[in-house]
């Protein structure tokens, strides 16, 4: 079977075939990946699955290793990152609050009058 046929079956890139076949693991994406395509290779050759996995195992002597929660760390962030999304929403309410103010203040009021308009009264109420 050649490697385009094999690629053809289990839909692996013709690169990775080369790889698995070359022994190049650590040139594919991931362990999860690389589990995968020797499944579908060892189907698509008639070998036996279990066997293929168990010579990649002992060849690479991968330790299994368990995750470590990630409820963990995130709880541990949680109240900072909690406080910091707290002060940005006041910043951004008193900003809000100071932008509302100026649009809506009347117009006109508050405004002192011109010199000349309070001096040329003045002088029309003298003469």
């Amino acid at each position: 079977m050649s490697v385009e046929e094999v690629s053809r079956a289990t839909r692996i890139p013709i690169v990775s075939i080369e790889r698995i076949e070359g022994d190049h693991f650590d040139d594919l994406p991931g362990e999860v990946f690389v589990r995968g395509f020797l499944k579908a290779y060892a189907r698509a050759v008639q070998a036996s699955v279990d066997e293929v996995l168990a010579r990649y195992t002992a060849c690479r002597r991968v330790a299994w290793v368990t995750p470590l929660p990630l409820s963990s760390a995130s709880e541990s962030r949680s109240p900072g990152r909690r406080v910091g999304v707290a002060i940005a929403f006041v910043l951004l309410l008193i900003l809000f609050t100071v932008a509302i103010s100026i649009v809506l203040k009347p117009r006109g009021q508050g405004v002192p009058r011109e010199l000349s308009q309070s001096s040329a009264a003045a002088a029309t109420r003298l003469g």
